[in-house]
């Protein structure tokens, strides 16, 4: 058992693409954690192992690692940086008791920076600063550090914390320094980094004396040991064989024993007899905790402070697929089974919500892509269902219904602030500012509904030509405004169903852009492509061309289509509008409207 002084619990925190990951990375290589052949053979970004996290190349969830160094045992958690997945940090936050703040040397502090370093000093964490990537040709330290001193000013709950250590890093090479090197070719390690988690950040300030206690902020499952409840010990020793009672909401909700501890070593548990106050561990045993739920020693039951989650801001409805293709191509596909795979999804995910809404249910998150995490996920275990337009989650105040609002950050190269201040303007968007940065581009500051966001990133990056950055993070509350106009034309409807033909598709295209190819089932009110004006409109996509004894050059040519538009998952749900719906299946995503039958449509219309 570790004595409590000699652990230090940190979390790393940052906007996303700043380097979180590979600086944990580097610290697990250079602990020693891995064997000399295991580190040669281990991929990089060792943290992300989910098959989304490789995709996207971002962290979804967070991690926790121990390594060693010296007589310290430090407790690493890996915290994503997208917005949409900060009820991720803030329950982790719950363990740490310092954070490690890495930020770009080119990019400064970013949208998430604040947030996630405002819910970092509002809890009493002490913060070690690094500026990561020094050796990129556009950095600049200066401005960067002029900006983390604004950024301490703006957020800090205590004179204390205008004071933190900062150190300089190159996290892919694996290279830190305490001051500024004049030369950041020369050769270097990670130990200023570990030297000031040890130093920097204090032991976890817990009791040893009295009974056990620990707040649960995480759980995983195998299938060898059942649940996992993971949390730190927050007083007393947890032994294995203690009996133990789990308190919800400050009740006694049932008894429990521990049957197995499993300490953190790398990437790997391993069981151990008994853990001390202030470490970081998983508990077997307690099949009902879930996170925020405290485990405490049954002579001595005393409940811990709750997780505190900031309330969802995006909603969509998900049920069973209703199309003429259900069941064909899923394996789960009823209500129950999916009403099930939620529950499970609730356990884990404390940021997401669900209500039943008649045959289907209303999930509720952070953002589009927390949302669109989820349905992926479940797409890739086989389920089969249907996804309407996100909507934003309302509250109501004093009798006033008000709606969320987001801080919108904007870099995009000058010649394209035009079209951004157009199309923002159209979305009721105000500005607070606008600089231009060392590189030549421009930033823009926006503050605007969440609704507003809904379908902007696609519109935006098909107006700059892809090269736009956007990042986004809540900016709170305000009376609900009026309604946003319309930012896209009107759909090509499948007339009837059937199978499309080159033929077909060569008198379609002509009409707008084609998001299906030729060969592809179709049913009668499935979406096939974008119309060039504002109305929708019925097409057959089925037809095939008569064969006749009259024989030319010209009408017998081999048919050239421009190739179809191949829409991903989050460009699909940016892109239905509310009478429209998107159908996801393991095998393919097909956009329809929500009245398949062209009279049915009309009426629904003149509601």
């Amino acid at each position: 058992m570790i004595n409590p002084k000699n652990i230090r619990n940190i979390a790393i925190i940052a906007h996303v693409d700043h380097g979180k990951t590979t600086m944990v990375d580097g610290l697990l290589k250079q602990s020693k954690t891995f064997r000399d052949n295991q580190a040669e053979m281990s991929q990089d970004l060792i943290m992300d192992s989910g098959d989304q996290e490789h995709e996207r190349g971002i962290t979804i969830t967070a991690k926790q690692t121990s390594v060693f160094y010296g007589d310290y045992k430090i407790n690493i958690i890996d915290t994503p940086g997208h917005a949409d997945f900060s009820g991720e940090v803030e329950r982790t936050l719950q363990m740490a008791d310092g954070v490690l703040l890495i930020v770009d040397a080119q990019e400064g502090p970013m949208p998430q920076t604040k947030f996630v370093l405002s819910k970092a000093l509002e809890l009493g964490l002490k913060p070690v600063v690094v500026i990561n990537k020094i050796d990129k040709p556009a950095r600049r330290i200066d401005e960067v550090e002029d900006e983390l001193a604004d950024l301490f000013l703006e957020l800090a709950t205590d004179d204390s914390q205008l004071h933190y250590p900062m150190y300089y890093a190159i996290g892919r090479e694996g290279k830190a320094w305490a001051g500024l090197p004049n030369d950041a070719s020369v050769e270097a390690d990670l130990s200023p980094i570990f030297e000031a988690i040890i130093n920097d950040i204090s032991a976890p300030t817990v009791s040893s004396e009295g009974g056990f206690q620990m707040l649960v902020t995480s759980l995983q499952y195998d299938t060898f040991q059942g649940k996992y409840a993971i949390g730190r010990v927050a007083r007393g020793t947890a032994k294995s064989g203690l009996a133990v009672s789990l308190l919800k909401d400050g009740e006694i909700a049932s008894s429990a024993r521990i049957d197995k501890i499993f300490g953190y070593r790398g990437l790997n548990r391993e069981e151990i007899i008994e853990a001390s106050a202030g470490d970081i561990v998983a508990l077997v045993g307690i099949q009902d905790a879930h996170i925020g739920d405290t485990i405490a020693d049954k002579e001595a039951p005393e409940a811990l402070p709750t997780i505190d989650i900031e309330a969802p801001t995006i909603s969509m409805y998900l049920g069973p697929n209703t199309g003429p293709m259900k069941g064909r191509e899923g394996e789960f596909t009823t209500s129950r089974q999916i009403g099930d795979r939620l529950k499970r999804e609730l356990e884990t995910n404390v940021a997401l919500r669900v209500e039943e809404n008649g045959i289907g249910f209303t999930i509720s998150g952070r953002g589009e892509l927390h949302l669109s995490v989820l349905i992926e996920t479940m797409r890739r275990e086989g389920f089969e269902f249907e996804v309407g337009r996100p909507q934003v989650v309302t509250i109501t105040e004093d009798g006033v219904e008000k709606e969320p609002v987001e801080e919108l950050l904007i870099e995009v190269g000058s010649e394209f602030v035009g079209v951004i201040s157009q199309e923002l303007g159209a979305r009721r968007a105000e500005m607070r500012g606008q600089e231009t940065t060392t590189t030549g581009a421009t930033r823009l500051t926006y503050i605007l509904p969440t609704r507003a966001l809904i379908g902007l990133r696609n519109i935006l990056l098909t107006a700059t030509k892809g090269t736009v950055i956007m990042n986004s993070l809540p900016h709170g509350y305000q009376p609900i405004g009026g309604k946003m106009p319309q930012t896209r034309n009107g759909v090509l409807i499948a007339f009837e169903a059937g199978t499309t033909t080159p033929y077909a598709l060569q008198a379609a295209e002509a009409r707008g852009e084609l998001l299906i190819g030729p060969g592809v089932e179709v049913y009668a009110g499935m979406i096939i492509g974008m119309n060039r004006r504002q109305e929708d409109m019925e097409i057959n996509v089925c037809k095939a061309k008569h064969l006749t004894n009259m024989r030319s050059s010209s009408s017998d040519g081999v048919v050239q289509l421009t190739p179809f538009t191949n829409f991903s998952l989050e460009q699909c749900i940016d892109f239905i509008e509310d009478d429209e719906l998107l159908e996801v299946t393991p095998k393919n995503l097909r956009l329809r409207k929500r009245y398949l039958d062209a009279n049915e449509r009309k009426r629904a219309a003149k509601k």
